[in-house]
Parts: structure tokens; sequence; C-alpha cells
């Protein structure tokens, strides 16, 4: 079951990346300073990034188990909310204590990608 979670959250969050770049480059090219789209670039890519590790992480369920790659799945699903997110709100609010939030998703970024690489060390060879 929590293979078929993180294939559903990987799948939304690549479907919402897409259609949030596509917004960024069309609908607020017009709207925001360089500065700003950057920003939303930004939070386009990492939200891109680890909805394909999300991904990965469905993957790599049945072979490893799932029990540092659950942690390492939802610290990886925290970061997209509070990395991208943040930036996101940021582009479009120029509310500049929000990026205060952007290094906590990071954080949870690189936490959930050693919890993969310890399941990958730690898991079963075929």
């Amino acid at each position: 079951m929590t293979d078929r979670i993180f294939a559903l959250l990987g799948a939304l969050n690549m479907f919402i990346a897409v259609g949030t770049g596509a917004f960024g480059a069309h609908g607020l090219k017009e709207r925001l300073s360089a500065e700003m789209l950057a920003v939303w670039q930004t939070a386009v890519t990492y939200q891109m990034a680890h909805a394909l590790g999300l991904l990965a992480i469905a993957a790599l369920v049945p072979r490893f188990g799932s029990g540092l790659l659950t942690s390492g799945g939802w610290l990886m699903f925290a970061g997209i909310v509070l990395f991208s997110g943040s930036l996101y709100v940021l582009a479009l609010t120029n509310v500049r204590w929000l990026g205060a939030i952007t290094p906590i998703g990071g954080l949870g970024f690189l936490a959930g990608w050693l919890l993969v690489a310890l399941a990958a060390w730690r898991g079963p060879t075929v």
C-alpha cells in the first residue's frame, strides 16, 4: 500500500509541477519580476525532481521494504510542500519572511534522500 501512496503523490506532484511551470511561463511572465520568475522556476524544478523521487520510492518499496523508504517518502513530500510551496507563495506575494521556511523543506529533501540511500544500503541483495 505504501508504494501506491507514493506513486499517487509522485504523479500528482508531477501534474502540479507541469501545470505551475506552464502557468509561470505563460501566465506570470508579464506579472512577476525576473527575480520572482526565477524563484517560481526554482520551485517548479525542485517539485518536479522530488516528485520523481516519490515515484522512485514507490518502485523501490517492493525491493527494499517500506520502513526507511516510507519515512524518506514522507520527508520528501513535506519538502515539496515546504520548499516549493513557500517559494510559490513568495513569488506571488513578495512576502520575504517566507524564505525562512524554504530551508526547512530543503532539509526534508536531504533527509529523505539519505533515508533512501540507507534503505538501499541495508536492503536485501539479490
